[in-house]
């Protein structure tokens, strides 16, 4: 059993992975705004401070041996570029800050797939957060999905297809399968076992990994 630390918890991925972490039995703190209470994940204690200043939750962090960043922006696009360098960037830097200052053991961070032919704010601002995560030395799982499909999120299987055929053509092969599409319960599973199992230094998970997971 682990005690986790989860930033983002009341959003679209946080909630499955808080009621999945939970059902093994592991020990969830989620971050909270305040007044915001009522939409934290059942069973979860809850924490209530800014993700975009570490100083609000620090001292909440001591007995948690795992931190979970999974605070973004809903729905990215092109026209919210400066929100993903006020919420997105900041919030990561303000938690890896506080996490290396904890101790904590693992951070677990999702970040992008890239190169990408679009969306270069976002891919800027999520790889300075993979930066600021190396920074404070911290021992790390980061993640690189690209679009994740789930409840309210499926518009993205109209292009199924062209990624068949994407897939199966040597020239556009691998940027297909890096810039494929995962699954919600693939993201939920490949985030347990991040969670579960810890390591030393930085691991990078792509999307063919993150398709493998299996539950």
């Amino acid at each position: 059993m682990a005690s986790i630390f989860l930033t983002g918890g009341t959003g679209y991925m946080g909630r499955a992975l808080a009621a999945e972490l939970l059902a093994r039995r592991h020990r969830v703190q989620v971050l909270v705004r305040k007044g915001s209470e009522h939409k934290a994940p059942p069973g979860c204690a809850i924490v209530t401070g800014d993700a975009l200043d570490g100083a609000s939750y620090r001292e909440h962090l001591d007995p948690a041996d795992v931190f979970v960043h999974l605070v973004g922006v809903a729905h990215p696009s092109p026209a919210k570029a400066a929100q993903f360098r006020s919420v997105d960037l900041v919030s990561i830097q303000e938690a890896a800050r506080a996490a290396a200052g904890a101790g904590i053991q693992h951070f677990v961070y999702v970040s992008v797939a890239h190169p990408a032919p679009m969306m270069h704010a976002y891919i800027a601002a999520r790889t300075e957060g993979e930066a600021a995560i190396r920074a404070a030395a911290l021992n790390a799982t980061i993640l690189r999905p690209w679009y994740v499909l789930g409840p309210g999120h499926r518009w993205p299987l109209l292009l199924v297809p062209m990624y068949w055929i994407a897939e199966r053509l040597p020239s556009t092969r691998e940027g297909a399968r890096r810039l494929g599409l995962v699954t919600l319960r693939q993201m939920v599973v490949a985030l347990r076992n991040a969670v579960e199992n810890l390591g030393a230094g930085i691991r990078i998970v792509e999307v063919p990994e993150i398709r493998g997971h299996k539950s």
